[in-house]
């Protein structure tokens, strides 16, 4: 069983003790038991059995029967949250393919949103990011064919395929009419660490993915960084990083942490708690650290930001992240049946924090585009908490609104990534020095 940060149903139901009114006032009356919960459950069971004999029985030509059950049951489980689905056979097999950081397709971290796919983020270099689709876009149909009544495992499939395929989607964007996209599908080799230095300096590390070749690819960048001299500060980019793997997350955030809690989890039960700690020898140590993060660093990255910026070991600047605080087990159902990837529990800061629908806020909000106070109140939000079935967050605090940054770029600006200016002035500066984490903006 693996844990993301991506047996029966009866088998979970638990009758409730039957409780009885003794017959005191009316002697002559017989006590009846309350019904056992499970009763009502059964009798939906039957429903479905009636229901799916009729559909074979009735239906105007031969439906395919696995197709249908398939169905039925990844119906049930999306109903639940919008991270627990059923994977099929070749689903399950997509999705360790995915993991290990190798497969054909577009390059897209994505969900499912009132029947159309939404793209959480673009990977860095694939043919989706390089034709400049955006988080947020909505894929509405793919060669043409809408992708209403599909499920989001099946769009999945259609875009992934054989290298130097082609590949039409049709796109829907904020404020902007419907528009076609012709893409070429490419081996996503997810490159997910990338690294180089900026003037001053100051190492820069880019962590796209959260897969199983993150950690590796991620000491080699800090061997990289290491041989120039020591740097004077680290900008450790995780925007748009849609998570992955919670080990990764952990080792990741272990690398630049000497001990101590880097995440815990919690599941249905109080007894079901783990607790992740790092281990002695952090790189960099004593060297000024920002973390970078947007509205589609999710998960994993949430994960590493959030222990980052509890332990006081850098400073978060940015905006507020997409708030997936949960965890999913992909749980193999045996030989040729698949999986079920189930949310089974929730994360915590080191702080105790859940992020689930929250998000980590920076300390330093930074917006990438000038935005007037109308322009601000116009803006769509899309995060975690407006996902059909997103859990709460348990404490009932809701995300807050958008609110005007510390600081966005100037009336005219004209370079290209003014969030990472930003970080790289404040490590030059000093104004993120560990010693001055206490005197954060906000």
């Amino acid at each position: 069983m693996r844990s993301l940060l991506t047996g029966t149903a009866l088998g979970g139901i638990l009758g409730a003790a039957a409780v009885g009114f003794a017959a005191m006032a009316w002697p002559q009356q017989e006590a009846v038991a309350p019904e056992d919960p499970r009763t009502a459950t059964y009798q939906q069971i039957e429903l479905f059995a009636e229901i799916f004999a009729r559909a074979q029985r009735d239906y105007v030509v031969p439906i395919d029967e696995q197709e249908a059950m398939s169905a039925a049951i990844n119906g049930m489980l999306t109903s639940l949250d919008p991270h627990s689905s059923y994977l099929d056979p070749e689903d399950f097999q997509s999705l360790q393919v995915q993991t290990s950081g190798e497969y054909g397709g577009l390059g897209l971290e994505v969900t499912m949103e009132d029947g159309f796919v939404k793209v959480i983020s673009p990977m860095d270099g694939t043919p989706a990011a390089l034709a400049g689709i955006k988080p947020g876009d909505f894929i509405t149909a793919i060669n043409g064919k809408p992708i209403i009544g599909q499920t989001l495992n099946d769009a999945v499939k259609e875009m992934r395929g054989e290298r130097g395929t082609e590949i039409e989607i049709t796109i829907l964007r904020e404020g902007i009419d419907p528009f076609e996209v012709k893409l070429v599908r490419d081996v996503i080799q997810q490159k997910s660490v990338t690294w180089r230095m900026e003037p001053g300096d100051i190492g820069y590390i880019r962590v796209s993915t959260f897969n199983e070749r993150t950690t590796l690819l991620l000491e080699e960048a800090i061997d990289g960084i290491g041989r120039s001299a020591k740097p004077k500060g680290i900008v450790l980019d995780l925007r748009n990083n849609g998570g992955g793997l919670l080990d990764e997350a952990v080792r990741v955030s272990d690398h630049f942490l000497s001990g101590g809690e880097v995440v815990s989890t919690q599941g249905r039960r109080p007894i079901d708690v783990e607790r992740r700690n790092a281990t002695k020898g952090e790189v960099f140590k004593g060297v000024p650290m920002i973390v970078l993060i947007n509205g589609g660093s999710a998960s994993a990255s949430e994960i590493v930001a959030g222990a980052l910026q509890d332990r006081e070991r850098a400073l978060v600047v940015g905006t507020t992240s997409f708030g997936k605080g949960s965890v999913q087990s992909v749980i193999p159902l045996g030989a040729d049946r698949g999986a079920i990837r189930l949310t089974t529990a929730r994360y915590y800061t080191p702080a105790g924090r859940s992020i689930q629908a929250l998000g980590i806020e920076p300390d330093v909000m930074v917006t990438q585009v000038r935005l007037t106070e109308e322009e601000l109140a116009k803006i769509e939000r899309w995060s975690e908490a407006d996902l059909p079935h997103a859990l709460e967050n348990e404490t009932g605090e809701k995300r807050p609104d958008l609110r005007k940054p510390d600081v966005q770029p100037p009336e005219g600006y004209e370079g290209e990534d003014f969030q990472l200016e930003q970080a790289v002035q404040m490590l030059r500066e000093g104004r993120a020095a560990p010693s001055k984490l206490a005197m954060k903006a906000g």
